[in-house]
């Protein structure tokens, strides 16, 4: 049976931790999860260790302050890499991904895609509870984008992802630069540009119901700038 690693990062989600490790868990025995919390002051991390004594199929990374989701997942990635998961998966903690989407997402990796992208813009992806000024700054973001880099996904900024081990393991995750959710968009253009197989698979974002959001005006400036120099790298061949 193939192994599965789920990585959720994160930061003041004790509204959230025990629902959605719970529902990871829940989509079969080949799923596991792994916490990489950013020393949350509300007590995230201890509330997984508490459910850690009794499922060794929750794991646990806790770091010393927030550093970064690129770099929780690049940590995420290097222990699933490190304990021979076949698949690993980014996912949120809020609920924003349905878990109930997992198995969709492994099924097109066992399937020929080497990279699965939940996506919110190709047919029957959906996203609710979201403000129209959001959907058009989101949308426009994306075909910006492809304009750019010329890559061939919809929704280049999404974050409900699976990846085979292979893909990560031909990867050099210390060229990955950004950190921020810019940097969703670098791993699937340098998966893409190294040959590997992207598919999207639709899904609907929800917004999360529980605690506070992590996005911030400095996000749209980074993949403005961060885009550009992406494309700036690949003519140079940094992504080969």
């Amino acid at each position: 049976m193939d192994t599965c690693l789920v990585i959720i990062p994160t930061y003041n989600e004790i509204e959230n931790i025990h629902s959605i490790i719970d529902a990871v868990l829940k989509q079969g025995a080949q799923f596991s999860v792994l916490i990489v919390d950013d020393n949350s002051p509300d007590g995230t991390g201890e509330i997984v260790k508490i459910l850690q004594q009794k499922d060794s199929k929750i794991h646990l990374l806790q770091r010393e302050g927030k550093l970064g989701l690129g770099t929780a997942y690049i940590a995420g990635f290097k222990y699933g890499l490190a304990h021979n998961f076949d698949y690993i998966f980014e996912m949120d903690a809020d609920f924003s991904h349905n878990p109930d989407d997992l198995p969709r997402l492994l099924d097109a990796c066992q399937n020929g895609a080497d990279v699965a992208i939940g996506s919110r813009y190709v047919k029957g992806g959906n996203i609710k509870n979201w403000s129209k000024d959001r959907l058009v700054l989101s949308y426009g973001a994306s075909l910006y984008v492809k304009s750019i880099t010329w890559l061939p996904v919809n929704d280049p900024t999404a974050g409900f992802i699976c990846y085979k081990n292979k893909v990560l393991k031909a990867l050099d995750l210390e060229k990955i630069r950004f950190i921020g959710y810019t940097f969703q968009i670098e791993m699937k253009y340098y998966a893409w540009n190294k040959g590997f197989k992207l598919k999207e698979v639709p899904i609907t974002f929800v917004d999360r119901e529980k605690g506070n959001s992590k996005m911030h005006a400095n996000i749209v400036s980074e993949a403005i700038k961060g885009v550009l120099k992406m494309r700036w790298r690949k003519i140079n061949g940094y992504y080969q």
